[in-house]
């Protein structure tokens, strides 16, 4: 039993974070794609709030790597495990084929992590990106990846492993690379388990000096008990590494097995979040308790 399955939710959802399913006639078909192709998607595992909505706008996340993650991060709903699947070959052309069924024009691709394969995932990505584009070169693809790290208990060389598998996704041509910081630096080690700050911060950085020219994303989640001053003074380590992009959105606990909710920052704290943000000097910002990685990444 989790640690934190006898945290009992301190209170109701805030009406602002109560919506409606959106547009449910969407929602169906494209549950039924993803059923029919057997794929994942971090909108259905997640249970994204807002994935009706996405699905109507002609954009999904597909969850590359099987169904099972090697990380335990303690915020995420996806299954944890240290024997996931093997890698199916076939699984790059059913993202295709659903792709094409559901006539997407911006797709995400995210994965499982993998800390069990050699790339650590690197190739899920580009292959997954070349059947895409075989179909429709002109999709456009973000991709929203692990930290590549591990494998090599020297540091230097953990360092060469994840810059070269970076550079194996980045080879493929994004039109955006996003990784997630997801929190404040002291809460880290909690929240991030087997991710730490510094590596996080270094695959954002390695991508700008590797691919000037692919705007670099990122995101954190509040109420897990950090303060205003500690995501202001993440959004400057994100800035220090020339992010340019980043989400803002309320952490909503999954489970009772899943970390507490700490308190919900309300949307006028998120809109000043986000003014804080612009003037920081990112590119693009979106903000708000409802939002999450690729939230309206189309735009």
């Amino acid at each position: 039993m989790s640690k934190y399955s006898t945290i009992a939710p301190t209170e109701r959802l805030p009406e602002w974070l109560r919506r409606p399913i959106g547009d449910a006639s969407a929602l169906e078909r494209v549950q039924g794609v993803v059923k029919q192709n057997r794929l994942h998607t971090i909108c259905e595992e997640g249970r994204c709030p807002n994935r009706g909505e996405c699905y109507a706008a002609g954009t999904a996340t597909f969850l590359l790597g099987g169904s099972i993650c090697t990380r335990s991060c303690a915020f995420c709903q996806v299954e944890k495990g240290q024997a996931p699947m093997a890698v199916d070959p076939a699984e790059a052309q059913r993202v295709a084929d659903a792709v094409e069924a559901m006539q997407l024009r911006y797709v995400v691709l995210t994965a499982v992590a993998r800390d069990d394969l050699a790339d650590h995932g690197a190739a899920l990505f580009t292959t997954t990106m070349e059947a895409i584009r075989a179909r429709n070169p002109l999709i456009a693809i973000e991709v929203l990846t692990p930290d590549f790290w591990g494998g090599h208990p020297d540091p230097q060389q953990a360092v060469a492993a994840q810059r070269e598998r970076l550079a194996t996704v980045l080879a493929a041509e994004p039109v955006c690379f996003n990784h997630n910081l997801e929190t404040v630096q002291r809460l880290q080690g909690e929240v991030r388990r087997g991710a730490t700050y510094k590596r996080s911060l270094g695959l954002l950085a390695a991508c700008r000096g590797l691919a000037p020219a692919i705007p670099t994303k990122s995101g954190l989640m509040l109420g897990l008990g950090e303060s205003r001053e500690e995501v202001i003074a993440a959004m400057r380590d994100l800035r220090d590494v020339d992010c340019q992009r980043l989400t803002l959105g309320q952490y909503l606990r999954p489970s009772l097995a899943h970390l507490p909710v700490d308190r919900y920052w309300t949307p006028e704290e998120f809109d000043e979040l986000g003014a804080v943000a612009r003037d920081l000097g990112f590119a693009q910002v979106r903000s708000g308790p409802l939002v999450r990685s690729s939230y309206h990444a189309a735009d």
